[in-house]
């Protein structure tokens, strides 16, 4: 029963300790899902989908019903009089009421056209939704590994607490058989508040950034989450894959379909017509009863002459190309100008941390020096505690620099739109 209690409990440990950890992919994927303005891909389809069905609605029959009642001053009457013949004139007061029936039969492709340019509306309006989304990726790069470096920072300052509490012990030993100064133990104690403020200020830092990247990513990110140090890889030779030149391409699909429709609107348009109709007069305006009747034909429009305003359009939305052509040059120079700055930056880091190595080296074999004489009474705790800052400060300088190139490869991927 022991043995099942215990595995339950570390299997409740793993469970939290796994929750308790978050990836810089993961930040990526839930700002996708949770961010509001993901919300837009659903509205926009929904809002398509409603327009698609108004459109598709003009090749159903029309039904129309009027009604009037009228009274006129004057009426048709014959100018002249015929010999045994009366013709009564119409009545002033007049009744109709119609059915009208309209079907569209042929429109020139019209209604095609108008369905391909509101898709293509809808693309280019998710994909924009996709680019903005995409750009939050410098902010989620920056919160994550601000975090990162206070947890870094952290993690080194622990080591720091316990290699004095460590040295505290001894030095009080020292102190309490005469072989080191009085005093000596309270330089150390007095180091040891100042890492407890150091830690009070790295995990208020911490804090302030969760709950930042908690309102980016819309998730509850617990205080005490554990970052990872991803392992970020760059390749130079890829090409630039960022949604924003797909957004470019469906801008211009989207003035193409826009031409085909204006194309289409000056096309002839055939219609069929019914009437049915009842009423004083009919269609016999001589005959002053009420009756029903009918006609049904066919009708075509066909707009020839405009004006030019169809060669003009088509003119405006050329230069409207053109326009994103020109957008697309300065978005594709300002993003090989950020990556030639990120590779220099890379580049630049990855030196500093060759040489940050060997500082720690020598630090490490001076404080490990520092420590023996110490011990031994030869130098004072200030002296120790000023070499072990050294190593800290050296150390930290690593972790720091190891952080900011993570940081840097993770925008180099981001501009390049390259996964990390």
């Amino acid at each position: 029963m022991k043995k099942i209690t215990t595995l339950i409990v570390l299997f409740l440990t793993l469970s939290v300790f796994a929750q308790e950890k978050l990836s810089l992919e993961e930040c990526y994927t839930l700002v996708d899902k949770n961010y509001p303005l993901a919300k837009q891909n659903n509205l926009l389809a929904k809002q398509n989908a409603f327009d698609l069905e108004v459109i598709k609605t003009s090749k159903l029959p029309k039904l129309d019903f009027a009604s009037q009642a009228t009274y006129q001053s004057a009426v048709i009457e014959l100018p002249i009089s015929l010999p045994d013949a009366t013709i009564t004139p119409p009545n002033k007061d007049q009744y109709q009421a119609t059915v009208n029936v309209n079907q569209l039969i042929y429109d020139g492709g019209l209604t095609n056209a108008t369905l391909e340019e509101k898709t293509a509306s809808l693309k280019t309006g998710q994909k924009q939704v996709e680019v903005n989304l995409y750009q939050l990726k410098e902010k989620v790069n920056n919160l994550y590994f601000s975090i990162l470096l206070l947890q870094e920072k952290r993690a080194l300052l622990v080591a720091k607490k316990k290699e004095l509490q460590t040295t505290l012990k001894e030095v009080k030993a020292g102190v309490k058989f005469g072989t080191l100064l009085p005093n000596s133990d309270s330089v150390l104690e007095a180091e040891l508040l100042k890492i407890e403020q150091q830690f009070i200020e790295l995990d208020k830092d911490k804090i302030s950034n969760i709950k930042s990247l908690s309102q980016l990513t819309g998730e509850n990110i617990s205080t005490t989450i554990i970052l990872e140090n991803p392992e970020i890889s760059i390749n130079l030779e890829t090409e630039i894959s960022r949604p924003e030149l797909d957004l470019f391409q469906l801008q211009k699909n989207q003035i193409e379909a826009s031409e085909q429709l204006i194309a289409k609107k000056n096309s002839p348009k055939l219609s069929g017509f019914a009437t049915g109709g009842y009423g004083n007069p009919g269609l016999n305006m001589l005959d002053n009863s009420f009756q029903t009747y009918y006609m049904a034909g066919l009708k075509l429009n066909w707009k020839v002459f405009d004006w030019n305003s169809t060669k003009k359009q088509r003119k405006s939305l050329q230069v409207n190309k053109e326009i994103i052509d020109n957008e697309q040059e300065v978005f594709e120079l300002n993003t090989s100008i950020e990556l030639t700055k990120h590779q220099s930056e890379i580049s630049k880091i990855s030196e500093i941390i060759a040489s940050d190595k060997d500082i720690i080296s020598l630090r490490q074999k001076i404080l490990e020096t520092s420590s023996s004489q110490l011990k031994n009474g030869v130098i004072t705790a200030s002296a120790y505690i000023t070499e072990l800052t050294n190593l800290y400060e050296a150390e930290n300088n690593l972790k720091t620099h190891n952080t900011q190139l993570s940081y840097a490869k993770a925008n180099y991927n981001t501009t390049k739109g390259t996964k990390n």
